[in-house]
């Protein structure tokens, strides 16, 4: 019988054989494709092989014809599409995000190509917000109060372009430690009025050993015209003032530029800020130990006279020019906090005006008896006026109370005692201006 059959090696269609033929020799048969050998199968094999590679680096990477496939091209293609279409607005927060030494002053978001919608910054531990305001036209944002040092913040800003295409700005952050950073708590404040001879008194919290930088980030003018220097007790206080007392009705700018300023080894300033006050009437009080009379004056006349009772001649009161630095409508004076044990400890003293760091007052007086008054010094130093209990009613004390302002100058002479110290209280004018001068870093 006879059959056809295919070779495994060859699809060429031959006759078959009928199982009584004997089998031909492949080189007989003129028709037969010839049966390779080892080697070419193995070529054949490693042909295969290497094509079936091909075919999966293909699938892996993709071909230059895929077009938008899932490949790298078709995610740039995707990433160019994203970008074209995002929005024009640019938002900037001035702390950068990680930072850990920002600034308690600067903190704040500006955008550019559109407008910022709202601003969110809280408090990273606790998730208190701080409150702040976007500007009017709604180019920037602020915070409404000074940052706190050595806190983490986080801060979320979002914006809108002309097209309404929003944008978002992160931000965490830290500010600079209160370890590594300085601050001056300065007088007077912004917005007062003060009298004539009010200087502006910083006072560091660090050791200042960079003066002439500090000194020269903090700028004090007035419209007057009158020079003025700044001069240095110790390494922690930097006062400023002009030669005669300030002209009154003028108006002082003080310009504070220390944020980012080295103030020593590992200190860095912390604060920005532009302060402006003003001087008021022209007020000076003359108090006459001799006569225990002191003169008011006010714009060069007299005003009015009052008794006083001054300094025992046990505890004489210093002599100089002294400026009123904070008010009392009532006060407790306690003798063992300034050196006297237990002699006197009154809860109170109305109508109370310092006039140095150590204690010295010119107050109202309600316990001695009227008669003191513009006769004999009975105090443990300080100034007396006739005054009643609670400080009502019309009395010398109260009057000179209502009369007076931070930065007044009453002037003490012919004291037994010493010129009270140039830095024990504002009391600079008790230097000349060459000693002033000299006090100098710049």
């Amino acid at each position: 019988m006879e059959q056809l059959v295919t070779s495994p090696d060859n699809s060429t269609t031959t006759r078959s054989r009928t199982s009584h033929q004997l089998l031909q020799p492949p080189e007989q048969d003129a028709f037969a494709a010839p049966r390779p050998g080892r080697r070419t199968r193995r070529a054949l094999a490693l042909t295969a092989l290497l094509a079936a590679g091909a075919l999966t680096l293909s699938a892996c990477g993709g071909s230059a014809e895929a077009g938008s496939g899932d490949g790298k091209n078709g995610q740039a293609g995707a990433d160019a599409a994203a970008a074209k279409d995002a929005s024009d607005a640019k938002i900037t927060v001035s702390s950068k995000d990680g930072a850990t030494d920002a600034s308690i002053n600067d903190t704040g978001v500006k955008v550019t190509g559109g407008k910022l919608t709202d601003v969110k910054l809280t408090v990273a531990d606790s998730g208190a917000p701080v409150e702040g305001a976007i500007s009017g036209d709604g180019t920037s944002w602020k915070p409404g109060v000074q940052l706190e040092r050595g806190t983490k913040y986080k801060l979320v800003a979002n914006a809108k372009d002309a097209k309404g295409r929003s944008a978002t700005e992160n931000a965490t952050f830290s500010t600079v430690s209160s370890d590594h950073s300085f601050i001056g708590n300065y007088t007077p404040d912004d917005g007062k009025t003060v009298g004539v001879g009010m200087p502006v008194s910083f006072n560091f919290d660090k050791v200042i050993t960079n003066k002439k930088d500090v000194q020269s980030h903090i700028t004090v003018t007035s419209d007057s015209g009158q020079e003025i220097v700044g001069h240095w007790f110790g390494a922690q206080r930097l006062d400023f003032r002009p030669e005669e007392y300030w002209k009154a009705n003028s108006k002082v700018t003080m310009k504070i530029d220390l944020d980012g300023v080295q103030g020593g080894d590992g200190i860095t300033g912390v604060q920005s800020k532009t302060v402006t006050f003003t001087i008021g009437r022209s007020q000076v009080s003359t108090v006459d130990m001799n006569t225990q009379i002191m003169t008011v004056k006010r714009n060069g006349s007299v005003l009015k006279s009052v008794p006083i009772s001054g300094g025992s001649p046990d505890h004489p009161t210093y002599n100089g020019q002294m400026v009123i630095s904070e008010k009392f409508v009532q006060t407790r004076m306690d003798g063992s906090t300034v050196g006297f044990g237990g002699e006197y400890d009154i809860k109170d003293v109305p109508h109370a005006m310092r006039l140095s760091s150590s204690g010295t007052f010119i107050h109202g007086n309600y316990w001695g008896s009227p008669s003191i008054f513009g006769k004999s010094g009975t105090s443990h130093g300080c100034v007396g006026l006739r005054d009643a209990k609670g400080g009502g009613g019309d009395t010398p004390g109260k009057w000179f109370f209502n009369e007076s302002l931070v930065g007044d100058v009453v002037i003490v002479k012919n004291s037994h005692d010493k010129t009270v110290q140039p830095d024990n209280g504002l009391n600079g004018w008790n230097l000349s201006w060459d000693q002033w001068k000299a006090g100098s870093a710049v």
